[in-house]
């Protein structure tokens, strides 16, 4: 692509005091990248700075490896002369975004995009969605924070981002739009909301789970938290036709208080869901929830289903209605809805039970907020006959608020504890275990006790384990489907769905 086609996508441009530009328009532009170790002869480098790092680091390193221009940022005061063109823009993020929709020709016009987002739910609800498209007929792609699907053919997401930067949505929709996949599912958190990881995904179909507490290290109050969450309904324009037989619409939960949050910022027809609410459009009666599946019948503006899912708990039914509303206003029948909900085998890392043939019952699940392990607890509690133990930690760098309030709802929620890491970064591992300690100390709860603060997170679930006997629940929260555990700035490889095989072998081999 020429380099004048590309940069008329930015906004607001100047070039930097400190390169003087010797690029003609017509330069042909072989790739874009914001690391610079990806950085191909006559690429963009697109200079965006990170948590740890900036792109403007980087620039000598791009231009080593044959970088026609970079774009970033004002340059610090005392920069010196550069080693290649350099653009200043207002926003990177928006500029990537831009140039990523340009340089893979505007893919999400040409596609019915589905945007997820909410506190909890979001991956199990993407998921739920693909299914009930793909059992229709509608082929689709999906990108979660779990896994990633196109036309029926998955693989999981290993790279620790739930809403992957702007280039890659783009140039995964671009994938879609030449395999002829007409529908495009993706995963929107707040981060990807509130960086521009989205925009230009032009979205038809809005969809929320919930709005709880979580992510405030970043967006520090939680006012600000459920603005960035409305971002997503902001970019739903009723105006838009792009020629495809979609429909424009909100999908709210009724039940949540995002519901009011967000309806003031919906230009396009809502459609609510709920169980507790009976004036929503799309309403859950008659739950029977049960150990291995749910049945549920949902009402729905014009008809009503029969629900049966191998999904558990009563959180799994509003993340079903989410799903089930999405499907209805696009037009899916109530049969193959019925269909599609029968048919989900359960999603990795979610309520994922672990069968070594030990006594007591073994979970894995990503919960890592106060409010999905209050559910996830609950509907715990009532399947379990024996004692009911947790194994989960809190991430470092994130949210510092939500610590004690974790350690707080396993000490009355659970009948025994371990508090370990989850992923420490750069932060004091014991340090992080002791601020959720606290909690569970400020309800009377003792270390040694009513639990135990183990760093090592293998050595916690064997601790757990051992101490477990027939009729108990193990819940392993926190990692679910992540395939590695960050400490320091490294990644190192874990599972805990392998490890806790691993130790419930080990645990048999030595009864």
């Amino acid at each position: 692509m020429q380099l004048h086609t590309l940069l008329a996508a930015l906004e607001d441009t100047s070039w930097s005091a400190h390169t003087t530009p010797t690029l003609a328009d017509t330069s042909d532009v072989t790739s874009i990248a914001y690391d610079s170790r990806k950085v191909t002869t006559n690429g963009l480098f697109v200079a965006v700075p990170g948590t740890h790092t900036d792109g403007r680091r980087f620039l000598a390193d791009a231009a080593a490896r044959g970088a026609l221009l970079a774009i970033g940022e004002k340059l610090p005061v005392g920069t010196q002369d550069l080693p290649l063109p350099y653009l200043e823009v207002p926003d990177v993020r928006i500029a990537l975004a831009n140039l990523a929709c340009t340089f893979y020709d505007y893919p999400a016009d040409h596609l019915c995009t589905i945007g997820v987002t909410g506190t909890d739910g979001k991956t199990t609800t993407s998921n739920l969605i693909s299914t009930l498209f793909q059992v229709a007929g509608r082929r689709n792609g999906l990108m979660t924070t779990a896994n990633f699907k196109l036309d029926g053919e998955e693989w999981e997401n290993t790279t620790r981002q739930s809403t992957l930067e702007a280039l890659e949505i783009q140039e995964f929709l671009q994938r879609l739009r030449i395999s002829e996949v007409p529908y495009a599912i993706v995963e929107a958190t707040s981060h990807g909301l509130e960086l521009g990881r989205v925009h230009g995904c032009n979205f038809d179909v809005g969809v929320v789970t919930n709005i709880t507490h979580e992510h405030l290290d970043f967006h520090k109050t939680i006012d600000a938290y459920r603005r960035a969450k409305a971002r997503l309904f902001e970019m739903l324009d009723p105006q838009r036709d792009k020629g495809l037989g979609s429909h424009p619409v909100a999908i709210l939960n009724r039940d949540d208080v995002s519901y009011e949050v967000l309806k003031p910022y919906c230009q396009v027809p809502i459609l609510d869901y709920g169980i507790d609410s009976p004036e929503a459009a799309v309403r859950a009666v008659d739950l029977q929830l049960q150990a291995h599946s749910t049945r549920f019948r949902v009402i729905l503006p014009e008809g009503e289903a029969n629900i049966e899912t191998r999904l558990v708990g009563k959180f799994n039914v509003s993340n079903s209605l989410a799903a089930i509303a999405t499907a209805y206003s696009q037009g899916i029948s109530i049969a193959d809805i019925e269909r599609g909900m029968a048919s989900v085998p359960g999603v990795t890392g979610r309520m994922e039970s672990i069968n070594e043939g030990q006594p007591y019952a073994v979970i894995v699940d990503y919960t890592h907020t106060p409010d999905s392990l209050t559910k996830v607890l609950q509907t715990l509690r009532p399947l379990t006959t024996g004692k009911l133990m947790v194994v989960f930690g809190s991430a470092g760098e994130r949210d510092l608020q939500k610590r004690p309030i974790m350690g707080h709802i396993a000490a009355e929620q659970a009948d025994f504890f371990v508090i370990t890491d989850e992923d420490p970064r750069d932060e004091d591992r014991e340090k992080i275990l002791h601020e959720i300690a606290a909690g569970a100390e400020s309800v009377g709860k003792h270390e040694g006790q009513d639990f135990l603060c183990i760093a090592d997170r293998t050595q916690a679930i064997a601790a757990t384990f051992a101490r477990a006997q027939a009729g108990d629940t193990v819940l392993l929260a926190g990692k679910g489907h992540e395939q590695s555990i960050i400490m320091g700035r490294e990644k190192i490889p874990w599972d805990d769905r392998r490890v806790a095989r691993e130790q419930l072998r080990k645990q048999g081999e030595h009864a």
